[in-house]
């Protein structure tokens, strides 16, 4: 028997970016379940929805079998910065591998449509610029960094094997660097990294030179990029590419923050992490062409509204409008 409203499952949906779609989700009419296991998730991104009639949370851990009836499934689960991925690396490769497979078995019981969260390090430290989906990458399979990369290309592969085998609707969304209100401020990623060195006034730590690059997508046109491939045509299965075009210096991103801060916090640097990316761009092409999609918030708009986030966060005191933070 059909449900009067879709019931979407959001594994990872305590956290950033998953707390961000259940959200757009709830406002969409649908009945949410957020499933996360709050190992870097927290339950104080999705507070405010916990009233909400039409959602519902559990704690449970995708590398065990799920057993409830949904019609969609964005399967988000796994930490998503070096920091936390590499605190317990096999632990990491489980979740993209063994929380792939349940959540794919339980999209072939349910006959759900199911979107996997996958990831720009699947192209590793890439030597074609910008990266299109038929770029295959260039990754170290033995790096500190592997645990994520390889696991998350081995959930694109069991996808698209469960895909060819069983015929499940999948889509697969390459996601590049995101930002926003809900990052985690001690995740280690250079926009947390910054604004919290900039506010707290300690120096802002420049990995090299800072003249590697990277291109920063605000959580909302993420959100929306995820929503329009899961509602696209079963022929669209991905993967595609989800982020920002526009390439930023990460020493320009540092200059950027400090200004809108207004913060006099200075410049350090430090040796580059082993197998940290060079340049880092979506080709975005394919987007446009199948969802109508590309990002529409400013780089300095959606930097002020994660700034006002970590000053709150931080229980900081407003700051003044000539350092750029005028609405």
């Amino acid at each position: 028997m059909k449900r009067a409203r879709r019931r979407v499952l959001v594994t990872g949906g305590a956290g950033f970016l998953g707390s961000h779609l259940c959200e757009r989700l709830l406002e969409s009419g649908a009945e949410v379940l957020c499933v996360d296991n709050f190992f870097t998730g927290a339950r104080e991104n999705i507070a405010h929805l916990l009233a909400h009639p039409r959602f519902e949370v559990m704690r449970h851990d995708v590398t065990f079998p799920l057993y409830v009836e949904v019609d969609e499934i964005y399967n988000l689960a796994c930490p998503a910065s070096p920091v936390h991925y590499q605190h317990n690396p096999v632990q990491t490769v489980k979740t993209s591998v063994h929380g792939a497979i349940n959540m794919l078995g339980l999209a072939k019981r349910t006959g759900a449509r199911i979107l996997q969260a996958s990831t720009s390090e699947v192209y590793g430290d890439p030597t074609v610029h910008p990266q299109p989906e038929d770029y295959r990458g260039h990754v170290n399979p033995i790096g500190p960094r592997a645990c994520y990369d390889e696991g998350k290309r081995c959930a694109e592969t069991l996808f698209c094997d469960y895909h060819r085998q069983h015929g499940i609707p999948i889509r697969v969304a390459r996601i590049f660097n995101t930002y926003g209100p809900r990052m985690h401020p001690n995740d280690g990623r250079v926009v947390s990294n910054f604004i919290v060195q900039a506010l707290t006034g300690e120096p802002i730590t420049l990995y090299g030179e800072g003249s590697q690059t990277r291109s920063f997508c605000y959580v909302d046109d993420l959100v929306e990029g995820l929503i329009r491939l899961m509602a696209a045509p079963d022929a669209a299965t991905g993967p595609v590419n989800l982020g920002n075009p526009t390439e930023v210096s990460v020493r320009a991103l540092a200059e950027t923050v400090l200004r809108l801060t207004g913060s006099r916090a200075p410049l350090v640097r430090r040796p580059l992490p082993a197998d940290d990316p060079v340049q880092r761009c979506p080709d975005i092409g394919k987007a446009r062409r199948l969802l109508g999609w590309e990002p529409t918030v400013p780089l300095e708009e959606g930097l002020r509204r994660t700034i006002r986030h970590f000053a709150e966060v931080l229980d900081l005191p407003p700051l003044p409008r000539q350092a750029g933070m005028a609405a």
